[in-house]
């Protein structure tokens, strides 16, 4: 299939290796054109210097950026990829954003006769690299299947939860568990270091009960030892957070406990510790000790 890729991020850069590697033709833009040449240097593909550039060469339009703004930029400015692209194009966005502009994109590619679906991923860098995402969809079913032999590139499960949208409603529900996982796991591994429990006995025995987690069997013991430079970036997840809290008051629903994280983790980042993974959650305790 003839793929592009508008955005080579932690995430990005790795997803659009397995779409080449699966035998996809390729294209790729990133903002930093660098960036760009340096992925065809490890994989298999051609360089577009524009989002434009990049839609009108392909059927299938990937993308995964940062937030909104870079989504609007990406989809509507002047070298917009819905500019050039072809009528039946279908575009599928990776980023982690607001329902809101899922909607607007949506729209916006329905004027250009082209199809969209919002498709967030879960799993992290390590996923993404491994080619074991978890992806979210909002949008038609016929679409999901046209898209499917791309996914499966990079994913282990992509499932539709409803119309545009509701993919991203999804990620914000991962994202708030992520919260109130990493909250009792902290609390927990603090617990255990003061009562003199073996942290890596404690992990061992807990991950087959029923507080078992992927957090807890990933990030317990590291987070005992302080180990926090891998994995999902704390500046994200306050991002990520961001989004869930605005959409909660726009539903007038109160998540006091994802607030309380969201609080802690702008507490980390002002510390310097932005880049962290989000397992650092735990040292927002140590402030009160």
């Amino acid at each position: 299939m003839k793929v592009s890729f508008l955005g080579l991020g932690t995430m990005g850069y790795p997803m659009a290796g397995h779409v080449s590697k699966a035998g996809h033709e390729v294209v790729v833009y990133n903002r930093t054109t660098s960036k760009a040449e340096n992925w065809c240097e490890t994989y298999q593909g051609r360089v577009a210097v524009t989002p434009a550039e990049a839609a009108a060469q392909t059927d299938i339009v990937l993308t995964c950026v940062g937030n909104d703004d870079d989504l609007r930029s990406l989809y509507l400015g002047e070298q917009g990829a819905l500019t050039q692209a072809k009528p039946g194009t279908l575009f599928i966005d990776h980023t982690t954003a607001s329902a809101e502009v899922a909607k607007e994109l949506h729209a916006a590619a329905k004027a250009a006769q082209c199809d969209f679906i919002d498709a967030p991923v879960s799993g992290g860098q390590a996923g993404a690299v491994n080619g074991v995402l978890t992806v979210m969809i909002g949008g038609d079913q016929a679409l999901i299947d046209r898209a499917q032999p791309v996914l499966d590139c990079y994913a282990k499960a992509a499932t539709r939860m409803g119309d545009v949208g509701a993919g991203q409603m999804a990620k914000m529900v991962n994202q708030i568990l992520i919260g109130g996982v990493l909250t009792g796991l902290s609390e927990g591994i603090r617990f255990a270091q003061k009562a003199g429990l073996d942290i890596e006995t404690l992990v061992d025995t807990l991950k087959f009960g029923a507080a078992g987690s992927w957090q807890l069997e990933n990030r317990g013991q590291t987070m005992a030892k302080d180990e926090f430079d891998f994995g999902f970036a704390i500046e994200w997840m306050h991002k990520d957070l961001g989004i869930a809290l605005a959409q909660a008051d726009t539903m007038g629903l109160k998540i006091p406990h994802t607030k309380a994280v969201d609080d802690a983790y702008q507490g980390l980042m002002a510390e310097g510790r932005g880049r962290q993974d989000t397992s650092v959650l735990i040292k927002s305790l140590d402030k009160d000790q």
